[in-house]
């Protein structure tokens, strides 16, 4: 998939590194899924889901009264605990994960093997806000449903300062950078604390802005919306300028996947501090 824009370059500098334990963690789960999901998004939680689980057997839990009613010895509650209440995050995959689904009375069930590097976290980090919103600039157009032409914006919110970046993945092997703008000398995007930002949006005020509307081929496409988060400025991924079959498109820088997932997992075992948040969203024809 294409979007009708063009983009710019990522964030450049060197980091202080802090001490944190980086290990290599795997972990085998099966996931039950209930009916109302697609079989896409039974697969994308049981890998989740098998992260998290590979995350806390190997750096613990965040026991916590208010939010955590039921952690077991054995097996993590997912109906309350998430990726941040776990003593890790997941940094990187060191292979694919294996995956074999079967059907049993009328439901999907799930197992995967995920295999990768995680980190553990010694101090809490920025509470950032992201969200991936459909034709309407309010946090009430959120949304993980798009149509071929809709336009889409990110509304952000981080209670510190930093530095951002968004890329968006085909789920066909290629990565498009969305943020910075291709016209933003610095190449980095500086964002300050407590203020939303609405990312895309030509009247946000911002001296040069890209609007971006989706297309779809004639079947769904799945991909994912990724935003970066430091309070420091990170390395450029090494990206360039798609080629468009039309002279008067000018399509978003791009690098291959893997290259992506390389670069972003370097930057992040050199900054503690950067956090990830990742948006699945489908794009349909009408």
């Amino acid at each position: 998939m294409r979007t009708l824009i063009a983009i710019a370059l990522v964030i450049c500098a060197a980091i202080p590194v802090t001490a944190q334990k980086v290990k290599t963690v795997e972990c085998e789960y099966t996931y039950h899924a209930p009916e109302n999901i697609t079989l896409e998004q039974a697969k994308r939680t049981a890998i989740e889901r098998a992260r998290i689980q590979a995350i806390a057997d190997e750096f613990g839990t965040n026991i916590s009264q208010t939010n955590i009613t039921n952690i077991s010895s054995a097996k993590v509650d997912f109906q309350s605990i998430g990726m941040s209440e776990v003593n890790g995050e997941w940094l990187e995959d060191l292979s694919e994960p294996e995956m074999a689904v079967d059907f049993i009375n009328g439901m999907f069930v799930i197992t995967v093997r995920v295999k990768g590097k995680a980190r553990e976290l010694t101090r809490a980090q920025a509470d950032c806000v992201v969200r991936v919103l459909r034709n309407g600039k309010e946090d009430r157009f959120e949304s993980e449903t798009f149509f071929g032409g809709d336009q889409f914006y990110i509304s952000f919110h981080s209670p510190a300062n930093g530095y951002i970046a968004a890329y968006l993945s085909d789920g066909k092997g290629t990565v498009s950078c969305l943020l910075p703008y291709p016209n933003q000398t610095d190449a980095n995007y500086p964002i300050k604390a407590n203020r939303r930002y609405l990312l895309f949006d030509p009247e946000e005020g911002d001296d040069y802005t890209e609007e971006y509307y989706l297309t779809c081929g004639n079947t769904p496409e799945n991909n994912q919306i990724i935003l970066i988060f430091s309070p420091n400025k990170f390395t450029k991924a090494l990206d360039r300028q798609a080629t468009a079959q039309s002279e008067e498109l000018l399509l978003p820088r791009e690098l291959p996947e893997a290259e992506f997932q390389k670069w972003l997992a370097k930057c992040r075992r050199r900054d503690p501090e950067m956090q990830v948040t990742r948006k699945h969203i489908t794009i349909t024809n009408q």
